[in-house]
């Protein structure tokens, strides 16, 4: 395959922390389904990743494995495109891992305005694990095992990749070979789609998710939870569409633009209750997910089968993992016996 021809390749994932929800959807997995029809994608499950801030937590990070895996699989991730493994399974990344922490420095760890703002979050202070603070030397190794040149990331997640870079160029340098690819990345063009309750993060912790697999009851339910404007009492006061929650979704999932503006419109000027949009989203996120629940309980019936898609990708992403492995092991002299 000639270079102008060649397919980039794309590295994606989540933390097994949970099944996914409609804020993953429509931020990563819409783009996922689409980068697999153009680029030679992995899609990590990061359950090493999620271990490092999940002590004694282990038994339920090791279970969303198989549940994020159906979660991929019923909105369109087709194995035979995708290569879909699980980072645990893959130990040339904790050695490649091993090898860049050589190549970076506590105190940068500790610049990352990432790790700072999820230190923050977490109250770790000074009592921070060493494997949480090391992380993004982990999803360098992530990366760079599959030279990757596409990740796809929000903007929290920018700095993860300008030290992924760092340390590429950092290790390149020192054995003056180009052995690691840097890699870019792609930002989404949707916004974070923020929890029912109003917040900006959609986090199932927080009881303010849509899940995937949720019921008609359940998606009904939590659009009529859904935080509006608390000064819209009457309908005919007009009303904010800003930090309208309802309003967020529907520029999210309603297709039809036009209709979204005059919805706004009519809402700002009053005369247009809560409940009609609420109606109206109940019903795009009801056509929205019913075949994606469909698909997962369909996967789900034979979670055997799952299980074996899962070990052949893995698979897959070692022989392909080991590879740029050996590369990085004969550049530091380490290949001993050929």
């Amino acid at each position: 395959m000639s270079t102008a021809t060649k397919k980039p390749i794309v590295l994606t994932g989540d933390r097994t922390t949970g099944p996914l929800h409609l804020g993953h959807f429509v931020g990563s997995l819409q783009s996922r389904v689409k980068l697999q029809e153009e680029a030679e994608q992995y899609l990590l499950l990061a359950d090493a990743q999620a271990m490092t801030d999940n002590v004694g937590r282990h038994v339920k990070v090791s279970e969303n494995v198989l549940e994020v895996a159906l979660d991929y699989l019923a909105v369109g991730i087709d194995p035979a495109k995708s290569t879909i493994f699980i980072q645990s399974q893959v130990s040339e990344l904790c050695e490649l891992t091993q090898f860049l922490l050589n190549l970076v420095t506590v105190s940068r760890l500790e610049r990352n305005p990432t790790i700072k703002e999820e230190i923050r979050l977490r109250g770790f202070e000074r009592d921070i694990p060493a494997g949480f603070l090391t992380y993004p030397v982990s999803q360098a190794a992530d990366i760079t095992a599959f030279r990757a040149s596409i990740v796809p990331v929000g903007e929290d997640q920018v700095p993860m990749i300008e030290q992924t870079n760092e340390l590429v160029r950092r290790f390149n340098a020192t054995v003056d070979a180009e052995i690691l690819v840097e890699c870019s990345a792609m930002m989404s063009s949707v916004g974070r789609l923020p929890g029912i309750d109003g917040k900006a993060k959609m986090s199932k912790s927080l009881g303010n998710t849509i899940s995937l697999s949720a019921t008609p009851d359940e998606i009904s339910q939590a659009v009529k939870r859904m935080y509006t404007d608390p000064t819209h009492l009457r309908v005919d006061d007009p009303g904010m569409v800003e930090g309208n929650v309802v309003f967020s979704f529907l520029d999210a999932f309603e297709p039809d633009r036009a209709r979204v503006a005059e919805l706004k419109a009519h809402y700002q000027r009053g005369g247009l209750g809560d409940s009609v949009v609420k109606r109206l989203l109940d019903e795009r996120l009801q056509a929205l997910i019913a075949p994606i629940r469909e698909r997962r309980a369909h996967f789900a019936a034979d979670r055997g089968e799952v299980l074996a898609i899962l070990k052949r990708g893995t698979e897959r992403a070692r022989n392909t993992a080991a590879a740029t492995l050996s590369d990085v092991k004969g550049a530091l002299g380490l290949n001993y016996f050929g």
